[in-house]
């Protein structure tokens, strides 16, 4: 399986309201060492998507919750491929806060990602691409 089809087996993956969790937001936590339990499906989870994605596909991965620390993994692109990684800045570009996420396509002024937590789910959704911090193409592990 490609990352892009194991990214796309958790399309519509939803948060679910009040106090229950879905559970498998929950896995994306667990299996990078974080209790789910204590996070919660409202946690941000853009990255802990991307992580599990990388992960079940033995590609390198943050480990990380913050989606800045995608930054630093995997190789620097200048032109992404379909299924690499996009990391975006998220209220200013000097705030720690971003988001991550798996390049689809782009348009005049829009990157589309599929990723996590894109209004509470894993969907495809366009991001404005003056808000584009970097790209990164995962490498294989072994």
């Amino acid at each position: 399986m490609t990352i892009l089809q194991k990214a796309l087996s958790q399309y519509g993956v939803k948060e679910i309201g009040g106090g229950k969790d879905h559970p498998q937001i929950l896995t994306y936590f667990n299996i990078l060492g974080f209790d789910g339990n204590k996070l919660h499906d409202e946690t941000a989870w853009c990255s802990a998507y991307a992580n599990w994605v990388a992960k079940e596909c033995g590609y390198t991965y943050s480990g990380k919750l913050n989606a800045r620390s995608w930054l630093t993994v995997g190789e620097a692109l200048q032109t992404p491929a379909i299924g690499d990684i996009v990391v975006l800045w998220r209220e200013s570009l000097e705030s720690w806060k971003g988001h991550v996420g798996f390049y689809i396509r782009e348009s005049k002024g829009h990157i589309y990602l599929l990723g996590g937590n894109q209004n509470n789910k894993v969907g495809i959704n366009p991001y404005p691409k003056n808000r584009i911090l970097g790209y990164r193409k995962l490498i294989k592990n072994g």
